[in-house]
């Protein structure tokens, strides 16, 4: 397997939840600059349409991350009006439950309880959907959740908007320049950032710790994201009757690769 676990702050358990929040902030901004959101809007679209689904519950949602800006892109679409969207996550971020849940949108919302990702049996009903999530998942835990969408015959998406090509001796090598990169990046994106708020200010301008470790969870996250091989190595196995699975690259509205997916459907 080419993924490697590496260590990244957001997934620490000490590492301050306002910090957490503040780079899913530039990760959004991020997001809308390379048309994330539209890449995803058009797989799901389909995908809603053919199985005759309405409603769509995201796992891992953290502070909120891409999905609130995908369903905005498929809500616009004929048929789809009605779509909904409710995040989840293993430990809901408080800030997001405030902020989505008192927006006043009876279809955008955030799960106030715990939803695992491996026991997807006991999740709410929809398609379910990983984005820019799974690579923060260990091989073990991973494998879980394909398990539990398959045995629980539950549709599910993952997508990266990376797919780990480059080989790990040069994303060594070019590693110094890349978190320089990125660094200065996050002093351009945060004026960008919605809402912004005076603390993502300070700790970008003033005191650096948003571009220090968003550069590098960045360029972390890249070994970590399961190549299509390794895709492969997690699906091992998981043939059951009745249940489908497809992986491949993302495409954009001019047709070129933008990040991977994989894609599970009960038949």
């Amino acid at each position: 397997m080419k993924r490697i676990q590496l260590f990244e702050f957001e997934d620490q358990p000490w590492f301050p939840g306002w910090l957490r929040t503040s780079l899913t902030n530039l990760i959004v901004v991020f997001n809308r600059m390379i048309g994330i959101d539209k890449v995803i809007a058009s797989q799901l679209s389909d995908i809603l349409r053919q199985k005759a689904i309405t409603n769509i519950v995201d796992l891992g949602s953290g502070a909120g991350g891409a999905m609130p800006d995908v369903l905005n892109q498929i809500r616009q679409e004929k048929g789809l009006e009605n779509t909904k969207l409710l995040m989840t996550d293993l430990f809901p971020n408080q800030d997001a439950l405030k902020r989505f849940n008192e927006n006043g949108l009876d279809y955008l919302s955030f799960h106030q309880t715990p939803v695992d990702a491996t026991d997807l049996a006991r999740a709410p009903q929809g398609i379910k959907t990983m984005v820019n999530c799974f690579h923060h998942m260990p091989p073990e835990k991973a494998r879980n959740i394909l398990v539990s969408a398959m045995e629980s015959k539950q549709p599910l998406l993952v997508y990266e908007m990376g797919d780990n090509n480059i080989p790990l001796a040069v994303w060594w090598l070019f590693l110094p320049l890349s978190l320089v990169i990125l660094f200065i990046m996050v002093l351009f994106m945060t004026p960008f950032v919605r809402p912004l708020s005076l603390r993502q200010v300070v700790f970008t301008y003033l005191i650096p710790l948003i571009p220090i470790t968003y550069a590098w969870d960045g360029q972390a996250s890249l070994p970590r994201i399961y190549t299509l091989n390794d895709l492969d190595e997690l699906l091992d196995g998981l043939n059951k009757v009745g249940y489908t699975w497809e992986k491949g690259y993302g495409k954009n509205a001019k047709g070129k690769k933008q990040g991977i997916f994989l894609l599970g459907l009960p038949d």
